[in-house]
């Protein structure tokens, strides 16, 4: 029998069999690997268009939203027009415009450039929504952007939208409050083109969160413990997982319209096999030194804490890329063996769903998790303005 993860039977042919509706089409900039485009599309709306310079974040998200236009832009150098053109939408209104421009040159973890040219990308994701007036829009970066250096950035791009949108944010969201095993802090600035009967609120984003916690017990149950440093390869990263009937288990792995690659899918729903379980080779000495690092403590070398069953994980972060150094960033070490997490327990972590696919390098993997948007958050937040903007529609 074939199972969809939520008790349902899936079409012959797998979820992505069914005709594409007539869903609010949308565009994500910045798009990564999808965790935004999935919440999105789980809250009702279609990602016309994905935009990202980085190729292999926009392969991986290509395969994961086969039906959506995507490019490798310099958002810098794009107009509405162009990317109207892209997306095949020259006579058709872009609903939405999402996004989470690159958040490096704010974040606290770095050296916090006032000038840093990323910065000027929150810029440029602010004047696409001026030039294209959608009906919303959704930014997301880190909390550093609100360090007081930041001031007068925000002000100039709100003043990009403040006539024809009611703005609401900044607003910190956590990914804990939305179901996710992580911490992960995140600035979201919202806004709604004008219109009667229709306004929001930061009440409206609070009130979603759940007072509830998912653990990493939960979030982690039915995931191979034991993974072999000698998995390195992508075939060999493929591994067998146990189904669950928990609330998360089948709240992440849940299909919806257009979204998924329909080999991965099959494999999921067919046999429970998933991929992401990258080993990693750690020499003997740092074997023994994670054996002492005790659950919640962090290594004093590596400075990599050792995650807690009953606990959440920290913030996972991207590390830099190839222009940058390609510095690794810091991997959680797993709770009860002695190595760092595979990319798929990094994925639950954040709530992605087991079939979705990411790089098949290990190093690509772990970025684009730590540089995506939860999912449940994503789909959270526009589940709000789906409901805003269409009352009553599913």
């Amino acid at each position: 029998m074939r199972h969809s993860g939520n008790g349902h039977i899936l079409p012959k042919d797998g979820p992505n069999s069914r005709l594409r509706s007539n869903r609010p089409k949308i565009a994500d900039l910045f798009a990564g690997v999808g965790g935004f485009s999935l919440g999105a599309t789980r809250a009702g709306f279609d990602v016309a268009v994905a935009i990202d310079l980085d190729r292999h974040a926009i392969a991986s998200h290509k395969k994961n939203f086969p039906n959506a236009k995507h490019t490798r832009r310099n958002i810098a150098k794009l107009t509405g027009r162009a990317l109207l053109q892209i997306a095949g939408l020259a006579d058709e209104k872009v609903i939405g415009i999402i996004g989470g421009p690159p958040c490096q040159g704010f974040s606290t973890m770095g050296r916090q450039r006032k000038n840093d040219s990323r910065n000027h990308l929150f810029f440029h994701f602010f004047r696409l929504v001026a030039e294209l007036q959608p009906w919303f829009f959704v930014a997301e970066n880190v909390p550093g952007i609100l360090n007081p250096k930041y001031d007068k950035l925000r002000a100039d791009v709100l003043k990009l939208v403040s006539v024809e949108y009611n703005v609401v944010g900044p607003i910190t969201l956590c990914a804990s409050d939305f179901g996710a095993a992580t911490i992960r802090p995140r600035v979201f600035f919202v806004g709604i083109v004008k219109m009667p009967g229709v306004a929001l609120s930061p009440e409206d984003f609070t009130r979603a969160a759940s007072r509830r916690k998912n653990s990493v017990r939960t979030a982690l149950a039915g995931l191979t413990p034991r993974v072999q440093p000698t998995w390195q390869t992508e075939v060999s990263s493929w591994r067998q997982i146990k189904e669950s009937r928990a609330k998360f288990f089948i709240a992440i792995n849940r299909f919806c319209e257009s979204v998924g690659d329909p080999a991965a899918i099959s494999r999921f729903t067919d046999k429970l096999e998933v991929s992401g379980f990258f080993g990693t080779e750690h020499e003997p000495r740092i074997i023994e030194r994670f054996s002492k690092v005790a659950a919640g403590k962090t290594d004093k070398i590596s400075k990599f804490p050792r995650l807690n069953w009953d606990g959440l994980c920290p913030t996972l972060r991207a590390g830099t890329d190839h222009r940058r150094g390609s510095y690794q960033a810091v991997r959680p070490i797993h709770p009860t063996e002695d190595r760092v997490i595979t990319p798929r327990e990094g994925a639950r972590l954040q709530g992605f769903p087991d079939w979705f696919q990411f790089s098949p390098t290990k190093w690509h993997s772990f970025r684009q998790i730590g540089n995506s948007v939860s999912p449940l958050v994503a789909e959270a937040v526009l589940d709000i303005i789906r409901c805003k903007l269409f009352p009553g529609r599913a």
